[in-house]
């Protein structure tokens, strides 16, 4: 049993909108990966495609989009995602999580986009 929390944001007017899915709504996100689309019909978005932008596991720890996969790995980073240096230049090795969304994930980042026809 699969479920999610979607944390769905609309860049027109600033808000967001927390939705839990599980099972069947849930299984739409296994194997996707960061940028890709979803109907947003599906979700109460009729006319309007959700972008995935990223999300985080039961630990907390982030995913990146220049991570291949859907795995946990330490690498060395500069900035965000996962890490925020506190002086310039700074890096520190830091667990992330790849692209993919697994079964591991708990919440999913989505933004609202408006579709193009033609």
């Amino acid at each position: 049993m699969v479920e999610f929390k979607l944390v769905i944001s609309n860049p027109e007017d600033g808000t967001s909108k927390a939705l839990n899915v599980k099972d069947e709504m849930a299984q739409i996100f296994i194997g996707l990966k960061i940028g890709d689309h979803v109907d947003g019909e599906v979700f109460g978005h009729p006319g309007k495609k959700l972008v995935i932008t990223g999300g985080s596991d039961k630990s907390g720890i982030p995913m990146r989009p220049d991570i291949p996969g859907g795995a946990k790995k330490y690498i060395l980073l500069s900035g965000p995602p996962g890490y925020h240096p506190k002086r310039k230049g700074e890096r520190r090795r830091k667990l992330v999580r790849g692209n993919m969304i697994t079964e591991d994930i708990v919440q999913i980042n989505l933004v609202l986009k408006e579709e193009k026809n033609g």
